[in-house]
């Protein structure tokens, strides 16, 4: 399982993550929902299970996603300021490169 994490999102993410009430927690990355050969993605903040992996980052930031869920594996987190501001949650390796 892979996972990449943007420098923006990355520096919202901690921000998150350094709040108390998420001391021991980990981000995870949820498919909210899934149709033909696409998801749709969300974020949550919690703690894995022996059905999930947690997959680190080259921005420190560990990742759970649950095991063997094919449209979680190469799942890229980004976060922008234009023209909306909020997280873009992606899987460029299953074709998905963005709402439509």
């Amino acid at each position: 399982m892979n996972c990449k994490i943007t420098r923006n999102a990355a520096n919202v993410l901690r921000r998150e993550l350094d709040k108390p009430e998420n001391a021991d927690k980990k981000l995870r990355v949820v498919i909210t929902h899934s149709h033909g050969d696409h998801a749709h993605y969300g974020l949550d903040m919690d703690n894995p299970t022996d059905k999930d992996d947690v997959v680190p980052t080259d921005k420190g930031i560990d990742v759970i996603l649950a095991r063997g869920e094919a449209l979680l594996d190469g799942v890229k987190i980004d976060y922008l300021y234009f023209p909306q501001e909020g997280f873009v949650i992606t899987n460029p390796s299953m074709g998905n490169h963005g709402d439509h």
